[in-house]
């Protein structure tokens, strides 16, 4: 848990909206095969929370500097509840060009459909499991479902 705001209340949560992740380092060929483990990984994890509607925004969104008035509109459009606004961070390893090791932090902020902050998190795929072997989507996966498996605990909290 990074940080929750704990003056938001949210009620029951009927539709969630997923944004695509912002990728770092922003290079267009790993985009697609991350916005794919990432929608896999969101769509299992929502389908095993329970009757929850998912939806997904093809609508990139800056992590660092959230556009809320966007979120609010999105959210007001598509009858959404909450919104999630998530990054995806791979590690270099090696000097020179990038060489993905197959490690990532999954970092995501929630806000209600008002566009107000209500919490951030991030699972570190290293530090969560100590991963060292598999592909770099399956971590996508791993981190993703960690990450929404942090968020859930809190709001449930």
């Amino acid at each position: 848990m990074v940080y929750k705001n704990k003056d938001i209340k949210v009620s029951k949560i009927k539709t969630v909206l997923y944004f695509n992740p912002e990728v770092f380092p922003d290079i267009t060929e790993i985009k697609e095969p991350t916005y794919t483990a990432f929608y896999s990984a969101t769509s299992d994890k929502m389908k095993a929370l329970g009757n929850i509607k998912y939806l997904q925004v093809d609508t990139p969104i800056s992590f660092d500097d959230v556009d809320t008035k966007m979120v609010k509109e999105i959210c007001l459009n598509n009858n959404a509840d909450i919104a999630v606004v998530p990054k995806v961070k791979y590690f270099k390893v090696g000097f020179g060009k990038y060489v993905f090791s197959n490690q990532v932090i999954v970092s995501m902020k929630l806000y209600d459909s008002n566009g107000d902050f209500i919490m951030e998190t991030s699972y570190d795929t290293y530090k969560g499991n100590g991963r060292l072997l598999g592909s770099a989507s399956n971590s996508v996966i791993i981190g993703t479902k960690g990450a929404i498996r942090k968020m859930d605990k809190e709001l449930r909290n």
